[in-house]
């Protein structure tokens, strides 16, 4: 493109985001980038490490006057969001404002495991947050990218491994041969650079990964170049439900639980992508998105093969 494409960003200086925004610059597409930031992180030190890379910083308060954000919005190509999890309907007035602005494509913070409606909570919300944006008639992109690729990697007894390991999730869910979609975290702002300049991914949903491998099937990689055997938690079918069903009753009872609420978001999650199956690119495509592999077929990202080699000689830390 012959102009820089004008991108704004909720959450720069969050993980995805900082994938995105080092995905953005990296490109080959011109992108004008602007943070988003709130007030009162607009001047911290992660914001004015953008500046110094130069990206525009500026005030956006989601849920403060619309004039103000519209006008912030206004010249604006694309919005994504990257939005903390907790904050994911502040997304409704800034798609709003978006609409007023004229912005040409809204991104809602998904990036995640592709599901139906009644699987995971935090994807319903997700599934009304593209409502509101499809019923403001609002031009968008919803872009999933499966499991970050650190996340799948299991604990080995010499501890090589320790500084990666996420022990909620350090789980082997039923038998282990579900298959899972899995990408790198830094690879996400790469995929995404490709797909928002995209006529073809425009009021669609994409799916961007790099490769789909069994739990058991990373546990043998593991095997392989450590000569260790994995270690993980092994979880029945039976305890992941029965742990979702106690924290649906609790949050009945009082919904500002927090604890309870994220105990619930990660046995979701594991229901979702180790036990259900859903996060596949077939039934992606079954649920009508469009596969990044095959709208970009000579972009590839770091396989796990390689992300395990570094992870075990110690060049590789956690995110």
């Amino acid at each position: 493109m012959s102009t820089a494409v004008k991108v704004a960003i909720v959450g720069a200086t969050g993980k995805t985001g900082s994938s995105i925004v080092n995905g953005l610059l990296a490109s080959e597409t011109k992108f004008d980038i602007t943070a988003l930031a709130r007030p009162a992180s607009v001047d911290n030190e992660a914001h004015n490490a953008l500046r110094n890379r130069g990206i525009h910083v500026v005030s956006a308060d989601l849920t403060g006057p619309k004039e103000e954000l519209v006008k912030t919005l206004t010249g604006i190509d694309v919005v994504i969001s990257c939005i903390v999890y907790n904050g994911l309907s502040d997304q409704i007035p800034l798609a709003e404002a978006a609409k007023e602005a004229g912005v040409k494509r809204f991104v809602p913070c998904d990036f995640s495991t592709p599901t139906t409606r009644g699987v995971m909570t935090m994807h319903d919300q997700k599934s009304d947050i593209l409502a509101s944006v499809q019923r403001l008639y609002l031009p968008y992109t919803v872009i999933d990218v499966g499991w970050w690729s650190l996340q799948g990697i299991p604990a080995v007894a010499s501890g090589r491994t320790k500084h990666v390991v996420r022990e909620l999730i350090n789980v082997l869910p039923g038998d282990g041969t579900v298959p899972i979609a899995y990408t790198d975290l830094p690879d996400i702002g790469t995929y995404v650079a490709k797909i928002i300049v995209d006529p073809r991914t425009l009021n669609r949903k994409v799916f961007a990964y790099t490769e789909v491998l069994s739990t058991n099937q990373v546990d043998e990689l593991v095997e392989e170049l450590s000569g260790e055997k994995a270690i993980r938690k092994h979880l029945s079918a039976e305890t992941v439900r029965d742990a979702i069903a106690s924290a649906h009753a609790a949050l009945a009872k009082d919904p500002t639980d927090q604890s309870t609420r994220f105990n619930l978001l990660l046995n979701e999650y594991v229901n979702c992508w180790g036990l259900r199956g859903d996060n596949t690119p077939e039934y992606a495509k079954y649920l009508g998105y469009l596969d990044f592999k095959e709208l970009y077929p000579g972009v590839t990202g770091k396989t796990l093969r390689t992300i395990i080699a570094e992870v075990l000689d110690g060049k590789r830390g956690g995110e």
